[in-house]
């Protein structure tokens, strides 16, 4: 999948080999445009539109896996419907699974694991390494999925194609194969950076009550998200030293979450970015070829 401000395309090999592709418009769940601009703010809707879109292309992908006949035929607007329903209740689930595994899990087992420890300080970087080892652990199991490997490959595909773009070559397989699978503005170093915040900001938790403890923490997941994604976007868009220092764990975990793709997946990958943007263009203008 790639996207290019409000358009996006999701590139799916079939069955039969052909690359079928699909170009949208994405309608924001955010009803006012202005709070995408925002600092701060902004970081807050584009996560929650990342998630849905995200789950409406795996969806999308997912629909090539049935019979042909599904395929061929046209969904009534009763099974859309039914569809729509599936995709709110999955990302519901997988909102509350997430939140229970890696924000309120490492809390009760930091403070189980740190029950003897006098400083509050301790205790709270104590949260954030079991949050860091609960992710990776999460990570490094499901790595060895069949389908999650294969996913992973074409999230690598998906890299490799922007950094060969923003590297002034031009898109093709040879090129795309030897440029580098590994990218700052990655959801997988936004996500590291939401750990880092969010250890920062437990700092200042001072309440008494442990269930006022983790309701404060579910509650600064706004702020936390908010926060990470201006970190992120200033990663993505500087090269200083300090940035470069701050982006190398995110990147380094990008090693679990990307693998070396085949040529049929770059193949894929380069019909998507095409779909969504003119890199001969943006070649021409930035690197006068």
């Amino acid at each position: 999948m790639m996207k290019n401000q409000d358009t996006y395309a999701v590139a799916v090999r079939k069955p039969d080999q052909e690359i079928e592709v699909e170009v949208q418009e994405y309608q924001s769940l955010v009803p006012w445009k202005a709070c995408t601009k925002i600092p701060f703010i902004r970081g807050i809707f584009n996560f929650v539109d990342s998630m849905v879109l995200g789950m409406k292309t795996l969806m999308f992908s997912a629909s090539f896996i049935e019979d042909e006949e599904d395929q061929a035929a046209e969904l009534s607007e009763t099974e859309k419907k039914k569809e729509q329903r599936i995709m709110t209740v999955t990302m519901v689930f997988s909102v509350f699974l997430a939140l229970g595994l890696f924000m309120v899990l490492p809390y009760w087992l930091s403070s189980f694991l740190g029950r003897n420890l006098q400083s509050k300080m301790a205790v709270t970087v104590l949260e954030g390494v079991v949050r860091v080892v609960i992710f990776l652990g999460y990570i490094g199991l499901i790595s060895h999925m069949e389908d999650i490997q294969r996913t992973f490959m074409y999230h690598g595909a998906e890299h490799k194609c922007i950094n060969c773009i923003e590297h002034g070559l031009e898109l093709n397989i040879e090129n795309v194969r030897k440029s580098s699978r590994q990218h700052k503005r990655c959801g997988t170093s936004l996500l590291f950076f939401v750990m880092l915040v969010s250890i920062i900001l437990c700092f200042f938790i001072t309440a008494k009550s442990q269930l006022l403890r983790v309701l404060i923490r579910l509650a600064l997941l706004p702020v936390i998200a908010g926060i990470s994604y201006e970190i992120i976007k200033l990663a993505g868009s500087s090269d200083n030293v300090l940035m470069n220092l701050l982006s190398k764990p995110g990147m380094w975990v990008q090693n679990l979450t990307t693998k070396e793709p085949e040529d049929d997946m770059i193949e894929v990958a380069i019909v998507a970015v095409e779909a969504v943007f003119d890199w001969k263009t943006y070649l021409r203008e930035n690197f006068g070829q």
